[in-house]
């Protein structure tokens, strides 16, 4: 079966995504408090990112809504969508996140994860033709900046990858991180593939121990997904090769099995659902990277096929799922199998 954004699948992720980036409760902050004074609701610390469960989510969140209305412009969704932007994305609220960056407790905010999102947000709103689209893209801009800032300061220290398949993930980072790099930064996009190059370039044989029990993201595939990203499509192939030799006998296998997810209520475990959703996307991309006739290439959309098959049915229906996956879905879904090119 093949799976596509479609107008239908596009009008439930941003009815989903609208129930939960104004809803601030419950939520998890990221905060550091150092004294009473640090003690602040969801909304007083973010004014536009308080909803989603988390700040994060709600970044990605905001992805969501703005992909789907650059791609379905005629929604019945739109205009619910234009008219929440126009109420959160001011220049006042914009600033406002940014003076939470600059506190010295915030170093850690956020890293890296919700940093490579909130760059994504904003090339996904540099990609808006419109007027409208154009005027929210640059009042977010100072944000992207000073993100953008932090991760120039930070990825020169940063010897080690984190390969955790959760938000410590660098790879997931910069592979979000280069799509807003390579048109705004110049230097910070040859500074990821620096890094990338030194952590993953002499990779091999990977053995795939996962999933884990919380993880959303596959850190096996999710490396490959940032080297396809970062290498020429030649030097990509020599270096998958090496890094997983087996992908034509379906090993390792568990990289070919969607997670079972036992309890959706719960949140950790409901992570599971987005691992298999992220996997579809990893797959995906390192299909359109194959040359044509590899049987690899069928392998990777087969494997994509069948993740998304158990997944995309629990975007919706429980909140601690819902607050987030249809972003994991939406990244998938944008890819275009049969054409191996990306919906941008």
């Amino acid at each position: 079966m093949t799976h596509s954004l479609d107008a239908a699948t596009a009008s439930r992720f941003a009815n989903a995504a609208l129930g939960h980036v104004t809803r601030e409760y419950p939520n998890k902050l990221d905060h550091v408090m150092t004294g009473r004074r640090d003690v602040k609701g969801p909304r007083d610390l973010h004014p536009i990112f308080f909803g989603s469960f988390d700040w994060h989510s709600c970044v990605h969140g905001w992805w969501t809504l703005f992909t789907l209305l650059r791609l379905y412009p005629d929604s019945p969704e739109a205009p619910r969508i234009w008219a929440l932007a126009n109420e959160l994305f001011t220049p006042e609220n914009v600033a406002a996140e940014a003076a939470y960056l600059e506190q010295p407790s915030s170093r850690g905010f956020e890293r890296p994860y919700g940093w490579g999102w909130l760059l994504m947000l904003a090339a996904e709103m540099d990609r808006h033709d419109s007027e409208d689209g154009r005027r929210r893209a640059a009042i977010l801009r100072p944000l992207a900046r000073a993100f953008a800032d932090r991760f120039h300061a930070y990825l020169p220290l940063a010897a080690y990858p984190v390969r955790v398949g959760t938000h410590y993930n660098t790879a997931f980072a910069l592979r979000l991180t280069l799509d807003w790099a390579e048109v705004n930064d110049p230097v910070l996009a040859a500074l990821c593939r620096e890094k990338a190059l030194a952590w993953h370039a002499e990779d091999r044989d990977c053995q795939a121990w996962e999933p884990s029990q919380d993880e959303f993201l596959s850190p096996a595939l999710m490396e490959a997904a940032l080297m396809r990203r970062v290498l020429h499509p030649h030097d990509f192939q020599d270096w998958f090769n090496a890094f997983l030799p087996r992908v034509g006998s379906q090993r390792p296998a568990t990289l070919f099995s969607p997670a079972s997810v036992s309890d959706r209520s719960d949140g950790k475990i409901a992570h599971l659902d987005g691992l298999n959703l992220s996997r579809a996307w990893c797959w995906r991309e390192i299909a359109s990277a194959l040359p044509e006739g590899d049987i690899r290439a069928a392998i990777a959309r087969k494997a994509a096929a069948t993740h998304l098959e158990a997944a995309l049915p629990h975007v919706t229906g429980d909140y601690m799922g819902e607050h987030w996956l249809a972003s994991f879905a939406l990244l998938a879904l944008r890819v275009q199998p049969e054409h191996s090119t990306l919906a941008r």
